[in-house]
């Protein structure tokens, strides 16, 4: 597994990826149940870290300062998704637009091969969301290839856009304010910094 970093720290296994989708439950008369969605979408993620002198600062300072402002990292891939990565290259071209509301988007095989699994967090160029592959993509075939993605696209994405993969996929973030604290230490040892929420900003 790649290693991913908060602050300078570095995430720990397990971690936790949540995605919420408010849905709308309603149940007929005739005992038919609806569902619907408003069509917004953020992730969520949860983890600890391993704490080290050299970053114990900025730990309690990212946990006590800046609560208003957004912060980026690079979004932690899935352990089995960084094994199956095969790709070139981190930036994929489009070869047809993407309108808002699209779940698929035409990928140019010509300056990149390998294969991008299913599962992989990756970001459009012109702006900050954050989606997954919900389809294998294999960039090592002669034609342009159909990448399948969840949620749907929060805007238009012209085709001379880019998807940016791995160290590249960004994550804009607020730490989240439900579970503010501090950090512990034990006989002058960094010992936790409890668990990390941070929510995608949208």
């Amino acid at each position: 597994m790649a290693t991913y970093y908060y602050n300078g720290s570095q995430i720990v296994t397990p971690f936790s990826v949540y995605s919420n989708e408010p849905q709308f439950d309603m149940t007929t008369v005739s005992l038919k149940t609806q569902r619907a969605s408003q069509g917004h979408q953020r992730w969520e993620l949860n983890f600890g870290l391993v704490g080290i002198a050299d970053t114990e600062v900025d730990l309690l300072l990212g946990a006590i300062t800046d609560m208003e402002t957004s912060s980026t990292m690079i979004m932690p891939q899935l352990p089995s998704v960084d094994a199956a990565n095969t790709t070139t290259s981190e930036s994929i071209e489009l070869t047809t637009s993407v309108a808002a509301g699209d779940t698929s988007a035409l990928c140019d095989v010509t300056f990149t091969d390998g294969f991008l699994p299913k599962g992989t967090f990756f970001k459009f160029s012109t702006h900050d969301k954050i989606y997954i592959t919900t389809s294998d993509l294999n960039l090592s075939l002669g034609t342009d290839q159909t990448l399948n993605f969840y949620p749907a696209a929060r805007i238009a994405v012209n085709s001379t856009e880019q998807i940016r993969t791995g160290s590249q996929a960004i994550l804009t973030y607020y730490r989240s304010i439900d579970n503010q604290q501090g950090i512990t230490f034990t006989d002058g040892v960094l010992t936790s910094i409890g668990t990390v929420t941070l929510v995608e900003a949208i």
